[in-house]
């Protein structure tokens, strides 16, 4: 089941995301942040953007979330994106069907055009983007240095829906109303 995440999810997302701060160069954060900062963080994401969860049973098996793209406001249709699956629950899918949920709800909020930044190497998240019609924008060469090394970074970018003149700010998403929106938009 994909649903919108809940501050009660932070501990499982915690859990999720910490050896990617502990253990790997995939997230230039080099400590796990706490349950409780996790928690700040759903708070002030799904203010403005949305955080899906993949849950099967009680446990959460992946997540993945927009966030600001640049705080100028011409760049306000423009979001970042992010997705981490849980260690034990990779390639089954579930990356790609968290994606496009998220991305029906960005159109829906009126956005056109995600970013992800990918620390390179990483085949697994490269072959995700690139099945989801992601495409290069840039490399930003050794950028961050993690792990003992330094790495690069490719940006690639979605175009989620065609560019509209004189386009609407988008809709934040403490703005959406009813569930039936969500019933629309969210496979389950």
């Amino acid at each position: 089941m994909i649903r919108l995440a809940t501050i009660a999810d932070a501990t499982q997302i915690q859990a999720i995301y910490a050896p990617f701060c502990t253990d790997s160069s995939i997230t230039f954060e080099t400590e796990a942040p706490s349950v409780e900062s996790m928690e700040q963080r759903i708070h002030t994401v799904t203010q403005r953007y949305p955080w899906l969860v993949y849950q099967q049973q009680s446990q959460i098996l992946g997540y993945v979330y927009a966030t600001t793209h640049n705080e100028r406001a011409a760049y306000q249709w423009s979001v970042n994106v992010s997705v981490y699956i849980h260690n034990n629950a990779r390639r089954r899918g579930i990356g790609q069907k968290l994606y496009t949920s998220l991305f029906a709800i960005l159109r829906h909020q009126g956005y056109y055009n995600a970013y992800a930044g990918i620390t390179l190497p990483n085949p697994a998240s490269m072959g995700l983007h690139n099945k989801m019609g992601f495409q290069p924008v840039g490399i930003y060469r050794q950028v961050g240095y993690k792990c003992g090394q330094w790495h690069d970074v490719i940006w690639l970018e979605l175009k989620l829906q065609p560019p509209s003149p004189n386009p609407h700010p988008p809709i934040r998403m403490n703005q959406m109303g009813g569930d039936n929106i969500w019933e629309r938009l969210l496979p389950n």
